[in-house]
């Protein structure tokens, strides 16, 4: 076959040149000729999940480091995983200490909160920079409310969907009006962004400093945009991968908020479904942020999350907290047998290439205590993780758990108590394992061994 017959195909010089220099396109399967070699190795995925305003602590922390630990209140959902699951305590972001319902934002950047401070890229498209050149999307972003967990190179976040058969269409359906109307489409697309690009070039040449910062910052996500619009275009003829009645049933409908079990475990599954189609690599789901955490009415629990966080002592509402903790763990737990059980294309569990991470970016939401932060990692023994123990950065550091002493503890939850963990040093872990080559994420000062 004659390569050059197939019109489809990206020119990357020709990419690179319209895009400018700063911004590197990658290899992508769709600048490949038809019939090239494939590459057999099993993919590496990353999927991230985060619970607003922190956990009632004093039911959630495991107090024993190591193999030997006995699993909370909180968290014993999780417990028939033991093997393939590392509880970690003790990891903070500096850059995030003291500032309240913002901490989603730097969850996966280790970026500074500040009125001044701007966002970094988040680990998920540092990630996402590497094993894009082999998926239809990038990566995938969903929140059941506010935003997204993922932040541009520029600090810019990425748009979050919410209804599930608007995910399911977005990654499995055929455009509306066919594929030639879609093309048609993103064509336009991208010669309004190569004229939008020409202009802003042209006042350019008259800005001050401070409006020459802020172009940068609009360039950058115009480059992002005209990327992404050019491998949907090359995509295009690329066929959507076949999916069975059974998973359509599952993953193809729309769920009311007052059924949050039944939302979590369907986006749950289409994640299951686009690592295994491998359509992305890369996801992140947020179960709201900080100041819209939805209620779960199927469980009892009427308030939001906000709500309960700032329980004062109630125990009606420190109960409700602790079942809320403990409902979207057991979900969690759903997501990590669904991985277990669902095959990849070299008949191996998605587990084993799959890395989850689960938490907050907050401790205790009452007084927004950020140190301590509630975090299991899970999955990704094929890419070198050994899990089974619980890794506990506050150890040596502390004169040990005192749940019993509710006002020690929360003060474990507000001041670090080893300054020198910080949670960047997880992401750092988590992006090498995926191929990244870096030695530093964010605020790192070490990788984690895991």
């Amino acid at each position: 076959m004659n390569y050059l017959s197939q019109s489809w195909l990206i020119d990357r010089r020709h990419a690179l040149r319209a895009l400018g220099t700063c911004v590197s396109l990658p290899m992508l399967e769709c600048m490949i000729p038809l019939g090239a070699e494939e590459h057999t190795e099993t993919p590496r995925r990353s999927a991230f999940i985060y619970l607003a305003n922190g956990v009632h602590s004093l039911n959630y922390q495991v107090t024993t480091p190591g193999p030997d630990y006995q699993f909370s209140r909180s968290l014993k959902p999780l417990e028939k995983h033991r093997q393939v699951i590392t509880p970690i305590s003790g990891l903070h972001h500096p850059g995030g200490l003291g500032n309240h319902h913002n901490c989603i934002k730097i969850w996966l950047t280790g970026g500074r909160l500040g009125p001044t401070d701007r966002n970094t890229i988040s680990v998920d498209q540092k990630m996402a920079e590497v094993t894009a050149q082999h998926t239809r999307y990038p990566s995938m972003e969903i929140a059941i409310t506010q935003d997204s967990l993922a932040w541009t190179a520029d600090g810019v976040p990425l748009p979050a969907m919410r209804r599930c058969s608007e995910i399911f269409s977005s990654l499995f359906e055929e455009p509306k009006g066919g594929i030639a109307a879609q093309r048609r489409a993103l064509r336009r697309k991208a010669s309004v962004l190569d004229d939008n690009l020409a202009e802003v070039r042209q006042l350019e040449q008259k800005m001050g400093a401070a409006d020459k910062g802020r172009l940068d910052q609009y360039l950058t996500s115009v480059r992002e945009a005209e990327i992404r619009t050019r491998r949907a275009d090359a995509w295009l003829d690329t066929p959507l991968p076949a999916i069975s009645d059974a998973d359509r049933k599952r993953t193809n409908r729309d769920i009311a908020q007052t059924m949050a079990g039944d939302y979590f475990r369907t986006v749950y599954d289409l994640m299951v479904l686009a690592f295994q189609t491998d359509v992305t690599r890369v996801a992140t789901f947020s179960l709201g942020g900080e100041g819209q955490a939805i209620a779960i009415p199927e469980i009892g629990i009427t308030e939001s999350r906000h709500q309960l966080s700032h329980h004062g002592g109630d125990p009606g509402y420190i109960e409700k907290l602790t079942n809320y903790d403990t409902f979207a763990i057991e979900q969690f737990g759903y997501f990590l047998s669904r991985l277990e059980e669902t095959k990849d294309f070299n008949g191996k569990p998605l587990l084993g290439s799959t890395m989850a991470l689960f938490g907050s970016g907050m401790t205790y939401g009452h007084s927004h205590g950020n140190a301590n932060l509630p975090l299991v990692l899970a999955g990704g023994s094929d890419l070198g993780l050994k899990h089974g123990s619980h890794l506990d950065f506050n150890q040596n550091h502390f004169k040990g758990y005192q749940l019993d002493k509710p006002g020690e503890h929360y003060s474990l939850c507000s001041r670090p108590a080893n300054p020198d963990a910080h949670m960047s040093n997880l992401l750092l872990l988590m992006a090498q394992r995926m191929g990244v080559e870096t030695d530093k994420f964010g605020d790192s000062n070490k990788v984690i061994e895991l």
